[in-house]
């Protein structure tokens, strides 16, 4: 058995972050973890990164702002994966410099983790954030780093507790429903454990290598309207359904502030226009996870939805 690659994961404490780290720990890999001291100090991710101590991973001092502190961290390890949040994509280009000049680095994963950014079509101001993700998987092409990109999809715990409505619902609607467009795109939702461990069992997989990794597991994958019959099953009741056109939708985007145009501009690429699921991974740019990982035994919506009952 080859030895497990040493793995860096730089944003932990982040929404996708913690469960990267929780799985790296847990899988065997020898995990390393860069934090801020202002972050280890912190009284509420200070105690994540206490967590993940107690857990086996080692916690290095640096910044992605600080070179030096990077390249060292850096060169300790094999793979470097990137879970920064949507403020520091852009500033990746600095792991991309420090991963050149430390030249050890098998695979960087980006910070991805939600659609693929190649493929979606995509209004403002979602648009642009994608952009920048499209960026640097360029630069990480163009310097010829081995790379693998973990395309996601949607969270469970961002879209299934609210069934993406307006506001900020805690638990799926009762009463009535609000539905973008005709309902019919499908979309994939996946349990963020999952997505943590799907994550690191490409790290050592030469089939992930240079690739891109689509965690679509078939029983994740709804259009809105059979969401919602499935919901109406489990709770035994049918809800009033509203449904919003497309051009109704744009009009909202436009006239919604940050950061609810944004989340209307995702829900639109993904409800409305299908962008998880209008195209079929060929195998020359990617993999799906679930094919690639049957042993894994992935929490289903519908088991998932089971909590909200």
């Amino acid at each position: 058995m080859a030895e497990k690659s040493k793995i860096l994961i730089i944003g932990g404490t982040g929404y996708i972050g913690k469960f990267v780290v929780e799985a790296s720990a847990k899988s065997g890999h020898p995990t390393f973890a860069l934090f801020r001291e202002s972050t280890i100090a912190d009284p509420v991710k200070g105690k994540t990164v206490e967590g993940f101590k107690n857990s086996g991973v080692t916690i290095l001092t640096g910044d992605l702002y600080d070179h030096e502190s990077l390249v060292k961290a850096i060169k300790q390890v094999d793979v470097v994966i990137s879970t920064v949040g949507s403020f520091q994509l852009a500033d990746q280009d600095k792991i991309i410099a420090a991963i050149k000049e430390s030249g050890n680095i098998k695979r960087f994963f980006p910070s991805e983790f939600g659609n693929d950014v190649d493929r979606t079509r995509a209004v403002e101001p979602a648009k642009s954030t994608f952009d920048l993700k499209v960026k640097i998987r360029r630069a990480i092409e163009a310097e010829g780093i081995p790379y693998t990109y973990v395309s996601s999809n949607y969270f469970a715990g961002y879209s299934l507790p609210s069934f993406a409505q307006p506001g900020f619902a805690t638990s799926p609607p009762r009463d009535k429903v609000i539905i973008l467009g005709d309902g019919n795109a499908k979309a994939v939702f996946n349990y963020e454990q999952d997505i943590g461990t799907y994550t690191i069992k490409a790290v050592d997989d030469p089939r992930t290598l240079n690739k891109i990794l689509y965690i679509k597991p078939p029983k994740n994958t709804y259009s809105f309207n059979e969401l919602v019959s499935l919901w109406e099953k489990k709770i035994g009741k049918t809800l009033e359904k509203e449904y919003v056109s497309e051009e109704q939708l744009l009009k909202q985007i436009e006239e919604s502030p940050i950061p609810v145009n944004i989340i209307l501009a995702i829900n639109h690429s993904i409800f409305v226009k299908g962008d998880q699921t209008y195209f079929e991974i060929e195998p020359s740019f990617g993999v799906e996870a679930s094919e690639l990982y049957p042993d894994v035994e992935y929490t289903t919506v519908e088991k998932y939805l089971d909590q909200f009952v």
